[in-house]
């Protein structure tokens, strides 16, 4: 018996020889970031030292199979073994001070202890399951009088079972030090870099100077905010004769083709490379940095662009934050200042009604609900504004843009968002804040100054331009927000790699990836003059596709599109639909894409109908987003391209007549336009009918020419156009039924 003993104790876990020795000594442990913190609020994107969530709270047990004995203990050894023995057994355990620091030795907060403890609590309940060396210490412990603390090493094994991010948080904290982020990119430290700062409000010519730099090299790439600037610069040098491509996430245009590139690129600061050497870079708006949700997109360019001289453009007040990100790696900044162009000046009162409003003026509103209401407002005072906003693709904001310009249009007015304040150039000569909140907070500063200055800009007509509210009760807070300095960029933002990620997952097999995203952010550590961008767009996708089979580097890249599914169901729909096609492995084709989406698209009608098509055009920009990335699987590029195109005509032909979209948005007005319509369809076919048997032949003709491919069969055909066919009623039976209708539904309206 003795020697049967010891033979199953020696099956007892390994895990009781990994034991820290220092367990022994009565000391205190010091706890790392992110560990043994108490429970904070739940902050996205913030680590656990910063005040965010602890990886305690995120991490789930995980789920193991029953254990099967081999059937090769004595029932003696157990018999005496009942379920309430073990219970007090394991609870008086969990009540040792030395088991707690044991743990405490080994990783385990206390958090993770409890979750622990109720599934070991949970395994030992069921003893008909136990491991043989297991069920052994329990009958020494209840038998012989063995101490409770020899459970310890099963204990720990299960622990870690359950948890198996407890042997590898040093590895999984190496992996997520992001505090020395210029060393991500040995192109760009190979270079001794020359950095100039164009520091400037706007319309102070800071960008144009840096542009000139730029002409003169012998190459470079220009890295702008938004598409449109992007395209700005792209098509300006362009005309001047000058040879640059383009790269936008969704688009790449060449001087000459994909095989000669252009030794200039334009490109969104996304999309820029830091594994291309060039002559001069130049990134604009720079404060852009402090963005949290794009400004790692900044930080990257700016620590990673492999040039020569690298001119950045933007608000003084990131200044002192670029030389202190700088300063590591040994580079000095030269600051160059610009004074605005025009002057700028507040006005004395508020406009107070929107019959004050002048030609050049510009309207600002922070939501596309105030743009309908204050557009609607005009139209019936007989100021047809232009309108812009944030969700019209950039065709449609650039026609709008050059009817406001247009001296001989007589749209003098425009109803626009901040979209405003980068990436257009308009001839405003007064901006009219619709509000002094933005998403339920005062402006800040540096907000109120961008959009602000885009009035009275420098060579146009209008070169002194004035600022103020439409409601007067606001003017004095805008005064007080602009007289307030900007407060300099403390910190800016930073992002993990896709290879960081990866690396993160290998020991986190059974995470998902929202999960996996969560416990980076958790256990990563930063430095004081960073910070994590959120990621909350990427885990709402992530969290849509979850049970979508997909490799890590697919699902990384689907989560990074660009694609908005907040309220948006019809965008849900959508994105997962191309997921699943995705992951079986068949083409996402145009044909495939079109049906899901309802193609071809109506011309727009009313409010809803342009908002559906804007819908879809986000849908057409995230496929030629994907086929950048995957174009074996999203194969039909230029012909989606084109619907696009279609969609952004359609768009704008419903932004021109805006004022019929509002007017048939309204329940009443529409019930009325909708019924004349229907009596005037109705008088035309009482016409036809007249004419029936002479027509009939032709009218077969022309029905055979109206047919559609993919249209289904029958689609389209009333309940009479049925009745007829079954010959329930004659044509001039269903004719008088319809005006009788029309005449009734007249009359309730």
């Amino acid at each position: 018996r003795c020697l049967t003993r010891l033979r199953l104790l020696q099956m007892a876990p390994s895990s009781s020889r990994s034991i820290s020795a220092s367990s022994l000594l009565n000391h205190r442990r010091i706890n790392r970031p992110g560990e043994g913190s108490p429970f904070r609020a739940n902050q996205k994107g913030v680590p656990a030292d910063r005040g965010g969530m602890t990886i305690d709270d995120l991490i789930t047990p995980r789920s193991l199979p029953e254990s099967s004995t081999s059937g090769t203990i004595d029932s003696d050894w157990i018999g005496e073994i009942d379920v309430g023995t073990v219970s007090l057994v394991v609870e008086e355990f969990m009540r040792r001070p030395m088991v707690r620091q044991l743990s405490t030795e080994n990783g385990l907060t206390d958090k993770i202890f409890m979750k622990a403890f109720l599934s070991f609590r949970s395994m030992c309940m069921n003893i008909s399951s136990l491991e043989p060396a297991l069920a052994v210490t329990f009958r020494d412990i209840i038998q012989d009088k063995h101490d409770v603390e020899r459970l310890f090493p099963y204990f720990l094994t299960h622990a870690r079972r359950i948890f198996p991010h407890l042997e590898a948080m040093d590895d999984l904290r190496m992996i997520s030090d992001l505090t020395q982020p210029h060393n991500w990119y040995p192109e760009a430290r190979t270079v001794q870099r020359k950095i100039f700062f164009h520091a400037g409000p706007t319309n102070s010519g800071k960008t144009y100077h840096a542009l000139q730099r730029f002409r003169q090299s012998k190459s470079g790439v220009f890295c702008g905010p938004l598409k449109l600037l992007a395209s700005e610069v792209y098509t300006r040098l362009t005309a001047e004769g000058f040879r640059i491509d383009m790269v936008t996430g969704e688009e790449r245009r060449f001087a000459v083709d994909n095989l000669h590139p252009s030794p200039h690129i334009s490109c969104t600061v996304e999309m820029l490379s830091t594994n291309m050497r060039v002559e001069v870079a130049v990134i604009d708006e720079i404060q852009m940095l402090r963005d949290d949700q794009r400004g790692w997109a900044w930080t990257r360019a700016l620590l990673g662009v492999a040039a020569d001289e690298v001119h950045l453009c933007g608000e003084p007040a990131a200044i002192d934050i670029v030389k202190k990100l700088l300063e590591p790696i040994g580079e000095t900044v030269e600051v160059l200042t610009y004074e605005r162009k025009s002057p700028l000046t507040i006005a004395e009162r508020g406009l107070g009604s929107l019959a004050e409003v002048q030609p050049a003026d510009c309207i600002v509103c922070f939501s596309k609900k105030s743009i309908f209401a204050i557009t609607r407002k005009l139209e019936m005072l007989g100021i047809k504004p232009a309108v812009i906003y944030g969700d019209l693709p950039p065709g449609t904001k650039l026609a709008q843009a050059a009817k406001y310009n247009d001296p001989a249009d007589p749209c003098t007015v425009m109803v626009a968002t901040d979209a405003i304040g980068m990436g257009l150039n308009l001839n405003i000569r007064r901006i009219i804040f619709g509000s002094t909140v933005r998403q339920q907070q005062l402006l800040p500063t540096y907000a109120a100054l961008q959009i602000a200055g885009r009035a009275g800009r420098y060579g146009t007509a209008h070169e002194g331009g004035v600022v103020t509210t439409l409601r007067p009760s606001d003017l004095s807070t805008l005064k007080d927000i602009m007289a307030k300095p900007v407060e300099p960029i403390e910190t800016v933002g930073i992002a993990p790699t896709y290879d960081q990620i990866e690396t993160f997952s290998f020991h986190l097999p059974q995470a998902s990836f929202v999960r996996l995203l969560d416990i980076f952010v958790s256990v990563c550590s930063v430095s004081d003059h960073f910070f994590i961008c959120t990621v909350n767009q990427m885990k709402e996708l992530a969290t849509l596709i979850d049970r979508v089979p997909l490799s890590l580097k697919i699902r990384y890249t689907l989560c990074i599109s660009p694609i908005s599914v907040s309220n948006n169901k019809f965008a849900e729909m959508v994105f997962i639909k191309m997921t699943r096609r995705f992951s079986s492995g068949q083409s996402l084709t145009a044909d495939w894409l079109f049906d899901i989406v309802g193609w071809p698209p109506a011309p727009v009608s009313n409010l809803n109908d342009l908002i559906q098509l804007e819908n879809v055009y986000e849908i057409l920009d995230l496929y030629l987003w994907l086929s950048m990335r995957f174009p074996d699987m999203l194969p039909d590029e230029e012909i989606v391209r084109e619907a696009s195109r279609q969609v952004d005509n359609l768009i704008r032909e419903g932004v021109e007549n805006m004022t019929k979209l509002l007017v048939g948005h309204d329940g009443k007005q529409g019930s009325i336009d909708k019924t004349n319509e229907r009596k005037a369809r109705a008088a035309k076919e009482e016409e036809e009918e007249e004419g029936e048997d002479e027509e009939e032949e032709e009218k077969g003709k022309e029905k055979k020419q109206l047919v559609l491919p993919n249209k289904r069969k029958g689609k389209g055909r009333t309940v009479l156009d049925r009745m007829m066919d079954r010959g329930i009623l004659s044509a001039k039976e269903a004719t008088t039924l319809k005006k009788e209708i029309l005449e009734k539904e007249g009359q309730e309206v």
